[in-house]
């Protein structure tokens, strides 16, 4: 076996991911137990295509902190579902860059890479290792009490929305925000939204979640009726909310196009949401779509967050070392305050092609214990500020891998 490291990354994009990879980097070329350390651009569809890129030369603390405040992904992405005959093509690019190790930072469907692989390589009698570090801002990995990125993006939200009710307040008009988080199947990002309303304000007052259904008559009939006694409603709706039929919510505004592993991009419910408040309640509406800026906004991320992300690839060096694969690391809470938590691994098969949602404990959104338990929960993954490397204009750098 050969003693290189491979990384790649995949699936959507965070403002953490980079400091995972980071910290893999870091740990690889402080060991005396590895040999170089290569990149895969665009995850397992670069080892396929042997597009391999030596990292070697990023491994200097400076580019290290570069690395942590690039947001997205340094070594770019795909949505690439693994097939059996891409097997062997993927072992004879290891074998050829001298590679004993692999990891493979993402979501769900990433980990099914690091479980099929690992699945592989053991029944070859190889000892290529493989090890997956959890990333996605969905925060809907089980058995790790959060994953890298989700700190970040809420982080985002909490500030985005705290801006977005100051502005709605300005005039003395009725109307209604819709404002569209992402989430196709989970509600953490759009709970995260909401902080702003847990905290102690009145908005954001309609919470919608993937986990509870929706109701479209139920929708109006609470904006009526805070309308009251409110000029401005505030709404933030998970782009994934379904109906009593279990069919999307606007299922007109979508596309229907899939990605590799079936998965129907979604977006444009609070498009559809505004059209029926139009109709229904004919006040002054506007829907808001964050999009991207969710996963992207390195300017608000969270220092716990991005600490934590480097940690958790460190750790994944050393689990290879220990001689561990087909695993995912994860984080386990030990305490709220002091906030501490404790990095460890499990099966991949834990983890892959599952999801962790909201727990049906938290669906009741106005019972103030349950909004109390949501804020102690994410409070901590949202704190500090990272101070950004700039140029002479005071602009930050971003690190660029080619």
């Amino acid at each position: 076996m050969g003693n290189n490291i491979l990384i790649g990354l995949s699936g959507g994009p965070s403002v953490a991911i980079n400091s995972s990879l980071a910290g893999i980097i870091c740990a690889a070329s402080k060991s005396n137990h590895f040999g170089k350390v290569y990149g895969a651009l665009h995850g397992i569809e670069g080892v396929i295509n042997d597009n391999i890129v030596d990292l070697s030369k990023f491994s200097d603390e400076k580019s290290l902190q570069l690395l942590q405040q690039t947001p997205a992904m340094a070594l770019g992405s795909c949505r690439h579902k693994l097939k059996p005959e891409s097997f062997e093509a993927i072992e004879a690019v290891l074998n050829k860059h001298e590679i004993g190790y692999l990891f493979y930072i993402g979501g769900n469907d990433s980990m099914d890479t690091v479980l099929q692989l690992s699945k592989y390589f053991k029944e070859k009698n190889s000892s290529i290792k493989v090890i997956g570090v959890p990333k996605t801002i969905d925060n809907d990995l089980p058995v790790t009490d959060h994953t890298p990125g989700f700190g970040s993006s809420a982080k985002y939200l909490y500030h985005t929305m705290s801006e977005i009710i100051k502005d709605s307040e300005i005039y003395p008009v009725p109307s209604v925000v819709i404002v569209e988080i992402m989430g196709r199947n989970s509600g953490w990002l759009t709970l995260a939204a909401a902080l702003p309303r847990f905290l102690g304000k009145t908005a954001p007052h309609i919470i919608a979640i993937p986990e509870v259904e929706f109701d479209e008559d139920e929708f109006i009939k609470k904006i009526n009726l805070t309308l009251e006694n409110e000029k401005s409603v505030i709404c933030v709706v998970s782009e994934g909310i379904k109906d009593k039929t279990d069919n999307y919510v606007g299922m007109c505004t979508k596309s229907g196009a899939v990605d590799s592993f079936g998965h129907t991009y979604l977006s444009g419910v609070g498009k559809y949401l505004e059209g029926l408040v139009m109709r229904e309640v004919g006040c002054k509406v506007r829907s808001v779509e964050l999009n991207v800026m969710q996963r992207c906004a390195s300017h608000l991320a969270s220092k716990t967050d991005i600490d934590e992300a480097r940690l958790i690839g460190e750790r994944a060096v050393e689990a290879a070392i220990e001689g561990q694969t087909g695993i995912t690391m994860i984080f386990e809470r030990i305490k709220n305050n002091p906030y501490t938590v404790e990095i460890s691994a499990t099966d991949v098969a834990d983890i892959a092609n599952k999801a962790k949602d909201v727990p049906e404990s938290w669906f009741d959104l106005d019972d103030k214990k349950v909004q109390a338990e949501i804020v102690e929960y994410m409070l901590p993954l949202i704190q500090g500020d990272i101070e950004q490397i700039k140029d002479e204009t005071g602009l930050p750098i971003y690190l660029s891998i080619k």
